[in-house]
């Protein structure tokens, strides 16, 4: 709507614009819009709108009467003095310094212009403040990863954990595959050492396993953190040549690839984890063989309706869960003094999201 009025540029001055203003807000609020939203385009304020609308109705004339501050205020630098300032916050002698620096040396040589605050205002108002020196200047929160599944093989998240040996200060390492969306273990592998290497090779045996190519119209996406073996251009080849598309966590937000820390915690916290370290690699991958077994094909998981992991990527699970519907209704008819409102939902969650989106 701005552009109607001014080209996106300026502001709204004249009465005729003011008027043209409450007309397209008013014909937006009459669709469905919001005041605020069609405020919001024009960039004014509800208020705003309302004063101009109240001002035309009673005949007044639109234009804005408000004044300024009438109060003096005796101690306001002169342009001379702020005109003083910058020449000497530009001088040769103090122009690589910041007004903290400048202060306390002129103050050595017994002169006292301004303060701080106002040398740094006075800059500001000229745009003569700039980040400088190595450090990496103020940055903006990077945009979070939102990814959805809404079926097997869409998306797949993946992560090394440690495995403690006999030997103090050496680990084995984990290497886990899992699909978000059914939650299922696709591939692991246990290693003496991270490596890109490995990584690339536990992935061929994933895509082979789920037959997964470059042909598959549907992309999938593979999300990790930023470890050196996520981002090794070794497995983002690999990667692109099965079809696959690389996906990254913000740096130091570990929550951006929850599905992963939620599998290591139960892999850790899991009754027959053992108590003692690993005595060897081998040792490490009879103990994990067993696990993996267990939770794709016998672990109800809480996150899919109590259904186990390859059960909700074989596509059995709406059927389960239909079942267990149809007895919930079943005995509500035979004790419905038993239920005090609808029976339990079992109905399979249709789309996974990393970092769903927050619904406004």
């Amino acid at each position: 709507m701005g552009s109607l009025l001014f080209g996106g540029r300026g502001r709204l001055t004249t009465l005729h614009q003011r008027q043209k203003a409450i007309e397209l807000i008013t014909e937006a609020i009459l669709a469905g819009a919001r005041q605020s939203r069609g405020c919001a385009e024009l960039n004014i304020s509800s208020r705003t709108f309302q004063r101009w609308r109240k001002d035309l109705a009673t005949g007044g004339s639109g234009i804005d009467q408000r004044k300024g501050s009438v109060r003096h205020v005796s101690h306001r630098l002169t342009a001379e003095e702020q005109n003083q300032i910058l020449e000497l916050c530009n001088s040769p002698e103090y122009a690589s310094l910041p007004p903290t620096q400048i202060v306390p040396r002129l103050a050595d040589k017994g002169i006292y212009l301004a303060s701080e605050s106002t040398f740094y205002r006075l800059l500001h108002g000229v745009r003569q403040v700039h980040h400088r020196g190595k450090a990496r200047p103020p940055q903006e929160p990077q945009t979070p990863p939102r990814l959805q599944a809404d079926g097997p093989n869409q998306l797949w998240c993946w992560d090394i954990t440690y495995l403690p040996t006999m030997v103090k200060g050496l680990w084995l390492y984990l290497y886990m595959i899992m699909d978000v969306w059914s939650r299922k273990i696709i591939s692991w592998d246990v290693e003496m050492c991270e490596s890109a290497e490995i990584a690339t090779k536990l992935f061929e045996r994933a895509c082979l396993k789920e037959r997964i190519s470059k042909s598959r119209i549907e992309k999938l996406i593979v999300h990790s953190d930023n470890g050196s073996p996520m981002r090794a251009l070794v497995l983002e080849d690999k990667l692109r040549e099965l079809g696959a598309i690389n996906s990254f966590s913000r740096p130091r937000v570990s929550n951006d690839n929850p599905f992963s820390e939620s599998l290591f915690r139960t892999t850790k916290y899991h009754p027959k984890y053992p108590r003692q370290p690993f005595e060897s690699k081998d040792h490490a991958c009879q103990w994990v063989a067993p696990f993996v077994e267990w939770y794709d094909n016998r672990h109800l998981h809480s996150g899919i309706k109590f259904v186990t992991p390859s059960q909700r990527h074989k596509g059995e699970a709406d059927s389960i869960c239909a079942k267990r519907s149809r007895v919930y209704r079943d005995a509500k008819k035979e004790h419905p003094g038993r239920w005090s409102g609808a029976t339990r939902c079992w109905d399979q969650p249709k789309i996974v999201w990393i970092n769903k989106p927050i619904e406004s």
